[in-house]
């Protein structure tokens, strides 16, 4: 790579990406440029710019350029495993857009324009470093799905949980004062449906020796507690196998 400058990852060329397009059942176009090792926008594909989906995920892009406003046809992208840390102005002119997957990146905020595709029906921002998301995100009232997890949240604005078509909403892994609230005790105890009592004389031999070893490893599970104590220790296994190495001649013999 030129100086200064940091990996260029592979380069694409439009013969390899024309041979990228797959077409879906649904007789939509995909460029599928997913897992190609980019490290750059290839801007060959602006030839391309008509297909109605687009996939550069898991590839080791830091910047989408504004020339990605090219591609007015598309419904559907994803970004997904990228090393993204910001998203251009542009992204807001993508108004087809229903999908836009942008999980695992390292984006710290979102521009305004994100609010402008108002046809979004899936919008995944897991896996960023997310602190804060614009309140305005709440005029995407066609969301059904958002993904906000493993970010670094602490408040997810009202507009944001009003959506009127929400129904998959996932904000785990976040410092919500919520969650700090809501923790309980994990039940270790498993629920069951119904209890039936029977003697032994009632069971077969395989269902007695069946409940017999249940029930040992239950009082096992209650004897024991935890702590240094209960920690095997083996003195003669200073260095690994030196027990062996006593006894192999020994073992040789047999």
């Amino acid at each position: 790579p030129p100086k200064g400058k940091g990996p260029q990852g592979k380069r694409i060329t439009l013969k390899v990406a024309k041979n990228s397009v797959r077409v879906a059942f649904n007789g939509r176009r995909r460029l599928d440029l997913s897992k190609m090792g980019i490290a750059t926008f290839p801007k060959c594909i602006l030839e391309l710019a008509d297909v109605e989906e687009l996939d550069l995920s898991r590839n080791m892009l830091k910047k989408i350029p504004n020339i990605i406003e090219k591609f007015q046809n598309l419904m559907w992208l994803d970004l997904h495993s990228n090393q993204l840390d910001e998203l251009p102005a542009a992204i807001g002119t993508l108004r087809s857009l229903t999908y836009l997957n942008l999980c695992n990146n390292k984006l710290k905020c979102l521009p305004e324009e994100l609010t402008l595709l108002r046809n979004l029906r899936t919008l995944n921002l897991g896996l960023n470093c997310l602190e804060t998301i614009p309140t305005t995100l709440g005029t995407l009232r066609e969301l059904t799905e958002l993904g906000l997890f493993d970010n670094a949240l602490t408040i997810i604005p009202k507009s944001v949980k009003k959506l009127p078509k929400l129904e998959k909403l996932n904000v785990k892994r976040n410092p919500l004062p919520e969650f700090a609230e809501e923790e309980e005790p994990i039940d270790t105890v498993k629920r069951i449906e119904s209890l039936y009592l029977v003697e032994k004389k009632d069971l077969c031999g395989s269902c007695l020796q069946t409940c017999q070893g249940e029930r040992d490893e239950l009082h096992k599970l209650e004897d024991m507690t935890p702590g240094p104590s209960n920690k095997p220790t083996f003195p003669s296994l200073v260095t690994p196998n030196s027990s062996a190495r006593d006894n192999q001649e020994e073992w040789r013999m047999k």
